[in-house]
């Protein structure tokens, strides 16, 4: 998902550069944060996090784009993008990540393997 169509998606939850929350931020429905948040955040769809926004927090979401600063854990559904103006330090789950070169990221990395059996690697004991 990359940040211009991630930016088309329409917000329902804004958080605007003025804005400070403490605590947890939930939503069913996609966010953009521009302003500061230090607690937990939530959403079942996408989070754009803009290139002025601090946030110091644990961060759960089907997709992510990180343009600001994040210290906490990231766990994605599906696609997370850190732009050259991202810095993340925490770990990061997620299924498919996208790193650009200038971001910065501190932590560890974790991939699911995923659970269908086309793809599935299976490993086979070779003995003689």
């Amino acid at each position: 998902m990359s940040e211009k169509n991630h930016e088309e998606t329409q917000a329902e939850t804004i958080v605007g550069p003025s804005v400070k929350v403490e605590g947890e931020l939930s939503s069913e429905g996609n966010v953009r944060i521009d302003g500061q948040v230090a607690g937990n955040v939530r959403t079942s769809q996408n989070l754009a996090v803009g290139e002025q926004a601090v946030i110091s927090a644990n961060v759960k979401a089907l997709n992510a784009v990180i343009a600001g600063k994040i210290k906490g854990n990231i766990t994605v559904e599906e696609a997370l993008e850190i732009t050259e103006t991202g810095q993340v330090e925490g770990d990061i789950t997620a299924k498919i990540i996208s790193i650009s070169p200038g971001a910065i990221f501190q932590g560890q990395c974790q991939m699911p393997l995923p659970t269908n059996q086309e793809t599935e690697i299976e490993v086979e004991e070779v003995m003689e």
